[in-house]
């Protein structure tokens, strides 16, 4: 430590409590070795500690600095004392080299023990040594014994041991500039925290200066950061988003730091974590009006609920907390307003068409209980006609132009992105109830495909996939699935999760004609199941199940694939094989080869068979053949 190694009374070759007629004298020694160029040393030059350069200009820096009282008591805290017998025989220690001998006598005195007139010199001596110690335990534990003594009652016999005996000390003053001399000592070596840490045996006096010094720089840096990001954010709204997710990223350390150290109940931290939260509030709001007023491009409704979901995490006070969510809550209604008028639209042309069904049916109801001639059977109703004057009671020119006016590309992107699951699948239903009921359904049919083609956006990637015989213990894969074994086919989705999110996942079995397998009561239009989910950030695998039939294989020789959508967007497909077992693959062949054989010989010329009758056989072994060549593809 810089302050023991070069310590004054360490170059004038005294202890630090010297008599002002020591110090002279080897002062005046010194200067004569000085002027005959005698080499200058001391026997406290002690083994353990660095060389030293003594010049003439050091040498009289070093007398110069421990001629006022206030130095001499701060440098002796920094060096050794010898008021008595113990601290002789510890010191000679010392200059033999034998440090850990001189602990060891100190630390009998110390070591969980008060201070008191016959062992402070002790205390200071074995804190000296602590500080002179590689660990940071050492350096703990000599800070921690420092001030100990300074606070203690016989401080001042300590301080009138090193200074004159009028001279009165104060305290306080005297931790506060071992606290900073130890701090410039540490600065660059370690963290604010780390040297935090190495106080945190002291109390009082100590930590209520520690406080205020670890707080001001922290404290200040906040301050203007929040100044800074105000004064920016006024001048330019566009780029407010920019301002205020640096603010929190330039003040998050500091904020944490000073909750570290003064604790989240402070009044100061509250504040500050307040302040931060509502300019980083304000630059949200600024943002998304500055946004919307020039008409930008680019979702920056999303950015500026990155921004209060950033000022929702450093604010301290409910009041604070509860703007935050009153914007947040703003902010997550317009998110979905897109989505809620479109599903209020498509609901009013439903309804419209069902209203106008309801009214065509009950005309024609009316007119069978009166008309005479249809009661008598002498007329009929047309239902042909019917259907037809109900699907045209609807404009649907003037549907799919309301419909391609607001669901253009950006605000189709802004539905499948939205995490609203239920209204999402409302707006599919009714989507494809126009499709289905339109007489113009092209326009309708595009922007279905446009919204198929639109990725969403996933809080999990998958990393691998694994088929599965849900009917059997062991797991198949990248091998074929014998027909006589299977009943269920699953998949399980091996993901790396980063988020949480309720997601529904749409599976397709697809077989190797490229037909998908469905379920007319239990699976959703154009898949074969679904499985509603919650994905978390534990999530590591996604099973999603099996499909089949309990009674018999369902599965067909062959290349299988599952095709995996999230919002009817493809994101994954896997591929497994089908086939007979090599058992039963033999039996089926034997049996096509069997039949060939008999094909042969009833092919071949018979006397008295007529022709007919030979037609007849041909064709029965030739449909044994084609039956047996289908089973054995399992068609």
């Amino acid at each position: 430590m810089k302050s023991i190694i070069n310590n004054p009374y360490r170059i004038a070759g005294i202890l630090a409590n010297s008599s002002e007629k020591d110090i002279l004298k080897q002062k005046s020694k010194i200067k004569r070795f000085s002027e005959v160029g005698k080499e200058i040393s001391s026997e406290y030059d002690f083994p353990f500690l660095s060389s030293l350069s003594r010049s003439s200009t050091i040498i009289d820096k070093a007398f110069s600095d421990i001629e006022q009282n206030q130095n001499k008591v701060f440098y002796s805290l920094f060096w050794f004392l010898n008021l008595n017998p113990i601290d002789n025989t510890a010191i000679q220690h010392l200059i033999s080299g034998n440090k850990e001998k001189a602990f060891e006598i100190w630390e009998k005195l110390s070591n969980d023990k008060e201070v008191n007139s016959k062992n402070y010199s002790a205390f200071n001596n074995i804190s000296t040594l602590y500080l002179l110690g590689h660990s940071k335990e050492d350096l703990k534990r000599g800070i921690t014994t420092k001030i100990k003594l300074i606070e203690s009652e016989n401080f001042k016999d300590f301080v009138h041991t090193v200074a004159d005996e009028t001279f009165s000390i104060d305290t306080p003053k005297q931790i506060e500039l071992l606290i900073d001399e130890l701090l410039t000592l540490f600065k660059g070596k370690y963290s604010t925290s780390e040297a935090m840490e190495l106080f945190s045996n002291c109390n009082g006096t100590a930590q209520k200066y520690l406080s205020k010094k670890f707080t001001e720089e922290p404290v200040h840096k906040i301050e203007v950061q929040i100044e800074q990001c105000n004064k920016k954010r006024l001048n330019n709204k566009g780029n407010a988003y920019k301002f205020g997710t640096d603010l929190y990223t330039n003040t998050k350390s500091e904020l944490a730091l000073l909750k570290s150290i003064v604790g989240n109940a402070n009044l100061q931290y509250k504040i500050l974590g307040d302040n931060i939260a509502k300019e980083i509030l304000q630059c949200s709001v600024d943002y998304f009006n500055e946004s919307q007023e020039q008409e930008k491009s680019g979702n920056y409704l999303e950015e500026a609920m990155k921004l209060a979901k950033l000022a929702e995490s450093v604010a301290i006070n409910d009041a604070t907390k509860n703007k935050v969510k009153e914007n947040i809550s703003t902010l997550e209604e317009m998110k979905d307003q897109e989505l809620s008028q479109i599903v209020e639209v498509l609901k009013s042309v439903k309804l419209m068409y069902e209203d106008n069904e309801r009214k065509i049916n009950q005309e024609v109801r009316d007119l069978e209980k009166n008309d005479v001639l249809i009661k008598l059977g002498h007329k009929s109703i047309n239902w042909g006609a019917v259907k037809d004057n109900i699907r045209n009671s609807i404009n649907w020119g003037n549907v799919n132009d309301l419909l391609s006016g607001i669901l253009t590309d950006k605000n189709l992107k802004k539905i499948k992105e939205s995490d609203k699951s239920e209204a999402k699948k409302e707006f599919w239903e009714l989507i494809n109830w126009t499709e289905n009921n339109s007489l113009k359904s092209a326009t309708i049919s595009r922007i279905i495909e446009i919204y198929k083609k639109i990725a969403p956006k996933l809080s999990f990637e998958i990393l691998s996939a694994e088929i599965s015989n849900t009917d059997s213990n062991s797991k198949i894969i990248e091998k074929p699935f014998f027909i006589e074994d299977i009943r269920y086919v699953g998949i399980k989705l091996k993901v790396r999760s980063t988020g949480t999110q309720k997601i529904s996942i749409y599976k397709k079995y697809i077989n190797p004609e490229g037909k998908y397998s469905n379920n007319s009561k239990t699976s959703p239009k154009g898949y074969t199941s679904v499985n509603d989910l919650t994905i978390t950030p534990q999530s590591s695998v996604i099973d999603l199940g099996g499909y089949g039939n309990a009674k018999e294989c369902s599965y067909m020789v062959g290349e299988h694939k599952i095709e995996i959508y999230v919002d009817h967007y493809k994101i994954y497909t896997k591929t497994f094989q089908v086939d007979w077992s090599p058992a039963k693959k033999t039996e089926l062949t034997k049996s096509v080869y069997f039949f060939e054989n008999e094909l042969k010989e009833v092919e071949k010329f018979q006397w008295f068979r007529s022709s007919e009758t030979k037609q007849k056989e041909v064709k029965a072994v030739q449909d044994k053949i084609k039956k047996a060549k289908q089973t054995l593809m399992n068609k």
